[in-house]
C-alpha cells in the first residue's frame, strides 16, 4: 500500500469500529470490546507505519476536489509531514491505551457499548484533524470532537454535575467556534483556497490582506478548544465524566487540536506581531492562573485538569515565540505523562469505589493498596514537574529555551516582548507546577484522610496500561536530538541558563511544599479536638467537622472537613479561597452574560405573554362576542322577525328620503 492509502485508513478504521459498535452494541454484546480495541489497535499500527515511511523527510501531499463550489474549492486533501506523523502516533497510542483500560474500568457499566463507540469516533475525528490538508475537512473533525465530548463528559447523566459539565463544555467551545468559523472563511477567501499548503504559500508571498483580524478570530476557537484563558472554564468541570475520557481529552484529542492547528498555520499568526503578543499574553495568564488554581483543588482530577491548562499554556507560549517544534515536542511528551496521570488517578478512584471523582482530603496512605498507580504516577508527576531526566524536563526546557532565544533578540520570528512574557511567566509556572505536583503526591499517597473500603484489585488491563505509558513518560525526552529533523525546527537541546533556572525553581517549589506539608501535619497533631475555632490557624482552613476515622482521634488530632495537612492552604493563604473556585471567572461570566441573557429571556416571555397573547386573545374574543350578539337575535319568534324587517324597511326609506332631499 502507498503511504496515502495507509493514511486514509488510519482515521477510517476507528470510524468503522464506532459505527459497528453502535449497530451491534445491543444485539451482539460479545463483539463490543473487540470492536472497541481492534480497530484502534490497527489504526495505531498504521499510524506507526505512516510515520516510519515519512521518516521526517519530504511531506506527503494528496488531494482531490470534493465538490465544485463556484468559488473557493473544497478538497479532500492529506498533508503528512514529520510532526503530523508523530502526533497521529500519539493519538493512536493514547486512544488504544484508553480503550484497553476502559474494558476494565467500565466492565460493569451498562452503557459501555455506546461509550466505546463514541471513544472510537472521538479518535477518528482527531486523526482526521491531524491528517487533513484542507481546512473545511479539518473543521469536520473539529466539530465532531465537540459533539463527542458532549456525550462522553455527560456519560454519567444521572448526576447533575455530569449533565451541567457536558452542556458547559459544549457551549463554551461553541462560543469560540463561531469566530473560528468566520476566521476560516476569511482566510480561505484571502488565500483563494482552503488547502493548507496553498494558504501558507499565500502568506509567504505576502498575499494575506487581513492577518491580524484572521489570527484573532482563529485564536478564539483555539482558546475554546484548547482551554486557554478566558475560555478554559469548561475543562475542570468536565472531570465529571469517566476518567478514561478525561485522559483521552487531555492527552491526545480535543485540547491538543487547538495547539496542533496553530502549529500547522503558524506563519498565518506570525504575519501579525499583534496576534503573537496576544498569544503570548494568553499563554502567560493561562500558565500562572492555572498553577494557582491547581494548588487549591481538593479533587485529584481537577488538579490534573488545571495542570493540563497550564501545560497547554506552555505549548501556546512556544507558538507565541515562533517555535512550533518546541510546542509539538511538549505536546507529545505531555500526552504521554498526562494520560498516565489520569489513568493512574482512575485506578485510585476505582479503588475508592466511586465513578469519577476522588477528594484528596479523604485519602489515606494508598501506596500499599495501589502500588502500580503509586510508582507510575510518581514517574508521571516527576515528568510533569520537569525534573531531569524525565520527559517533561526536556520538552519544557525546549519551550523556555525558545522563549529565551527570542527575548535576547537572537531571532526575528516573534516580537521580543512575547519572548520575555513567556520566559518569565514560564519560569514562575515551573515553580507552581512542581509545588502542586508535590502536593498531589503527598495528599494522595501519604494523606491523613479516612481510609476507603477495599474494593479489591484492579483489573490487569488497567495496571498494564500504566506501565506502558510510564516508558515514554520517562524516556521520550531523550529523543530531543532527532526531533528537529522531524519538526524542521531549531535545536531542541536544553540550554544551560533555562535548565538551571527551571530545574532550580522546580526543586524549590517541591521542597517548600514538602516543608509546608510537614508543618501542617505537625500543627494538626497539636490542636486538641474541639479547639479549632479558638485557634488563629482556623482562618487558614482548619475547620472542625465530623470524624474522618471510625475510631477516636489519638494524640489529640482533629478531624477536618479538609485535610489539615494540605500545604496548599498554607502556601496560598487568603488567595486559596479565590483560587479554589478559579478566581470567580464563572461568576464573572454569570454576571456579564448569563444573567443578562436570562433577564432578556424573561422580558421576551413577559412581552409574549402579556402583549402578543393579549392581541391573540382579543382577536379570538371579538368574533365570539359578535357571535353571541347574533345568537341572541335568533329568538325563533316570527313576529319579532317581521317587526325587525318592517323597522329596517322604515329606516332604509327614511335614509333614502334624506339622501333625495339633500340631492
Amino acid at each position: 500500500m502507498t503511504t496515502t492509502t495507509l493514511a486514509v485508513l488510519v482515521p477510517l478504521l476507528p470510524f468503522l469500529g464506532a459505527a459497528a459498535g453502535l449497530l451491534l452494541g445491543r444485539t451482539a454484546p460479545g463483539f463490543v470490546r473487540p470492536l472497541a480495541v481492534l480497530p484502534t489497535l490497527a489504526a495505531f499500527v498504521l499510524a506507526v507505519l505512516v510515520a516510519a515511511r515519512q521518516g521526517g523527510g519530504r511531506a506527503v501531499d494528496s488531494a482531490t476536489e470534493f465538490t465544485p463550489t463556484g468559488s473557493v474549492p473544497i478538497e479532500l486533501a492529506l498533508h503528512i509531514d514529520g510532526f503530523t506523523a508523530l502526533v497521529a502516533v500519539l493519538v493512536g497510542l493514547v486512544a488504544l491505551c484508553v480503550q484497553i483500560y476502559s474494558t476494565g474500568y467500565l466492565r460493569d457499566d451498562p452503557r459501555y457499548p455506546s461509550y466505546a463507540a463514541l471513544v472510537s469516533l472521538f479518535t477518528s475525528a482527531m486523526l482526521l484533524v491531524v491528517y487533513s490538508g484542507d481546512l473545511i475537512v479539518l473543521l469536520v473533525g473539529w466539530e465532531v470532537m465537540g459533539i463527542c465530548s458532549y456525550f462522553l463528559v455527560g456519560h454519567y447523566w444521572e448526576t447533575p454535575e455530569a449533565r451541567a459539565a457536558s452542556i458547559k463544555a459544549f457551549l463554551v467551545t461553541k462560543l469560540g467556534d463561531v469566530p473560528f468559523l468566520i476566521g476560516l472563511f476569511a482566510l480561505g477567501t484571502d488565500a483563494g483556497s482552503f488547502r493548507i499548503t496553498k494558504i501558507l504559500g499565500t502568506v509567504a508571498g505576502g498575499g494575506l490582506h487581513h492577518p491580524t483580524l484572521i489570527a484573532l478570530l482563529l485564536l478564539a476557537g483555539v482558546a475554546g478548544k484548547s482551554a486557554q484563558f478566558p475560555l478554559h472554564t469548561w475543562l475542570p468541570d468536565a472531570m465529571a465524566g469517566p476518567t478514561p475520557v478525561s485522559a483521552l481529552i487531555h492527552a491526545a484529542t480535543m485540547v491538543a487540536a487547538g495547539i496542533y492547528f496553530i502549529a500547522r498555520l503558524l506563519p498565518v499568526f506570525q504575519a501579525s506581531s499583534a496576534a503573537m503578543v496576544v498569544l503570548a499574553v494568553m499563554a502567560a495568564v493561562t500558565m500562572a492562573g492555572s498553577g494557582f488554581a491547581a494548588l487549591a483543588q481538593d479533587d485529584i482530577k481537577r488538579v490534573l485538569a488545571y495542570s493540563t491548562i497550564g501545560q497547554l499554556g506552555y505549548m501556546t507560549g512556544a507558538l507565541a515565540v515562533g517555535e512550533r517544534g518546541a510546542a509539538v515536542f511538549h505536546l507529545l511528551s505531555h500526552g504521554a505523562f498526562k494520560a498516565l496521570l489520569f489513568l493512574a488517578a482512575g485506578v485510585i478512584i476505582h479503588a475508592a469505589g466511586t465513578n469519577s471523582l476522588a477528594a484528596m482530603s479523604r485519602m489515606k496512605d494508598l501506596r500499599a493498596r495501589v502500588p502500580d498507580a503509586y510508582w507510575t504516577m510518581t514517574v508521571a508527576l516527576l515528568a510533569l514537574a520537569a525534573i531531569p531526566p524525565f520527559a517533561g524536563f526536556f520538552s519544557k526546557e525546549s519551550v523556555l529555551g525558545a522563549a529565551e532565544h527570542v527575548a535576547t533578540g537572537h531571532t526575528e520570528h516573534a516580537p521580543g516582548a512575547a519572548g520575555w512574557i513567556v520566559l518569565l511567566v514560564g519560569l514562575f509556572t515551573a515553580l507552581l507546577t512542581a509545588s502542586y505536583a508535590t502536593r498531589l503526591w503527598l495528599l494522595a499517597f501519604r494523606g491523613h484522610g479516612a481510609e476507603a473500603p477495599d474494593h479489591g484489585k484492579q483489573p490487569l488491563a488497567m495496571n498494564a496500561v500504566l506501565w506502558v505509558l510510564a516508558v515514554p513518560s520517562l524516556a521520550f525526552g531523550l529523543a530531543y536530538g532527532v526531533l528537529p529533523d522531524w519538526f524542521d525546527s531549531r535545536d531542541l537541546t536544553p540550554t544551560l541558563i533555562t535548565s538551571v533556572l527551571g530545574t532550580g525553581l522546580a526543586l524549590v517549589g517541591g521542597l517548600v511544599t514538602y516543608g509546608a506539608w510537614r508543618h501542617t501535619t505537625a500543627l494538626a497533631g497539636r490542636i486538641p479536638l474541639g479547639a479549632v475555632a479558638a485557634h488563629p490557624e482556623a482562618d487558614a482552613g482548619l475547620v472542625e467537622a465530623e470524624a474522618i476515622a471510625s475510631h477516636e482521634p489519638a494524640y489529640g488530632e482533629v478531624a477536618y472537613a479538609h485535610d489539615p495537612a494540605d500545604p496548599g492552604r498554607l502556601l496560598l493563604g487568603p488567595l486559596h479561597r479565590h483560587a479554589a473556585v478559579g478566581f470567580h471567572l464563572d461568576a464573572v461570566y454569570d454576571a456579564l452574560f448569563v444573567r443578562p441573557v436570562r433577564a432578556g429571556a424573561s422580558l421576551v416571555r413577559f412581552l409574549d405573554r402579556e402583549v402578543v397573547e393579549t392581541y391573540v386573545r382579543g382577536a379570538g374574543a371579538l368574533p365570539r362576542l359578535l357571535g353571541a350578539a347574533v345568537r341572541r337575535a335568533q329568538t325563533g319568534n316570527v313576529q319579532t322577525y317581521v317587526s325587525a324587517l318592517l323597522a329596517g324597511t322604515v329606516v332604509l326609506a327614511v335614509a333614502a328620503l334624506l339622501v333625495a332631499t339633500g340631492a
